[in-house]
């Protein structure tokens, strides 16, 4: 039997990942959702700490990447004060150049598609998000969407 607990952390990651990483992006969730010092960090890409850098973060991602969308590949596991889950990703690079990624920079508007998966534990405190730490298979995008920086 799933607790109280759990199947309110759950809640607020379903809500997180329909309303932060879904195709209906509301900045506001950040502040509902997000702990003050919240850290979004994945292993590509530059950690991110406090709501006003995950939301900056998120407007240039979105501005590279206008039709992002990242759901739910398998149902998200609580256990105490942590969701796991798997999720799956897709956009069109349209936009402008995204320079968030250790290794470079993607050129500007290459018009590929991307598609990649990733799993990702949330650690909630207090009923808001205090980190999200994640891995995905990002480079097999990246390398498609035109990165130079690896080579």
């Amino acid at each position: 039997m799933t607790s109280t607990k759990s199947h309110n952390n759950l809640a607020i990651a379903d809500r997180w990942f329909a309303k932060f990483w879904g195709k209906s992006w509301n900045p506001r969730v950040v502040e509902e959702l997000g702990a003050p010092e919240i850290l979004l960090q994945y292993l590509l890409q530059t950690p991110h700490r406090g709501r006003a850098d995950v939301k900056a973060f998120m407007t240039e991602l979105r501005q590279a990447f206008p039709d992002l969308s990242v759901t739910g590949a398998a149902d998200f596991v609580c256990e105490g004060d942590h969701v796991v889950g798997r999720w799956e990703g897709r956009g069109t690079h349209t936009g402008p150049a995204y320079c968030d990624f250790l290794v470079g920079c993607l050129p500007a508007a290459s018009g590929q598609k991307m598609r990649f998966l990733g799993t990702t534990v949330l650690r909630i405190s207090d009923g808001k998000i205090a980190e999200q730490i994640g891995l995905d298979d990002g480079v097999t995008a990246l390398l498609r969407l035109g990165l130079r920086g690896l080579t």
